[in-house]
């Protein structure tokens, strides 16, 4: 299985930067629906994931309630570099399978750590639900193939 195929690039999803503020990440997941986004630097390199309970305990640490006030601080002081790990544009299926087994999408990047997508769960389980139903073809045909030459002999 091809890894790439399952890619969605970086065009097509949504993300964030380093230097958007807290209510600019807050609202864009609001606006999408999303629990969780990856984040990129200034040079479009993978910086970490954040997700809604990121910016629920800065709220909560530094009494920032109001909107208008997280308009002062910026999503890089609530990343957590360490969770969401990406793997690189070569990373085999065992290791992709491990990764989204904790994770509900796996950032992708280059050699040089640029952010070029993800891949998320939904899309790799559909991919070996496919394949499967494929092989399951494939050994129907077989099973039909066998029976007609059994039916002449």
């Amino acid at each position: 299985m091809n890894l790439m195929t399952l890619l969605k690039p970086k065009g097509e999803i949504e993300y964030l930067h380093k230097e958007d503020t807290l209510r600019q990440g807050l609202e864009r997941m609001r606006i999408y629906g999303y629990t969780a986004l990856p984040v990129i630097d200034e040079d479009g390199c993978y910086a970490g994931s954040v997700n809604e309970g990121d910016f629920l305990w800065y709220m909560l640490t530094y009494h920032k309630c109001d909107m208008q006030e997280l308009e002062s601080f910026q999503i890089k002081e609530i990343i957590r570099k360490d969770w969401m790990p990406p793997v690189y544009v070569y990373a085999t299926i065992d290791e992709m399978i491990e990764r989204a087994s904790n994770q509900n999408y796996v950032p992708v990047v280059d050699d040089r750590n640029v952010f070029i997508g993800i891949i998320t769960r939904r899309d790799i389980i559909n991919a070996f639900r496919r394949q499967q139903d494929q092989q399951a073809n494939q050994n129907e045909g077989i099973k039909v193939q066998t029976e007609r030459i059994m039916h002449v002999v």
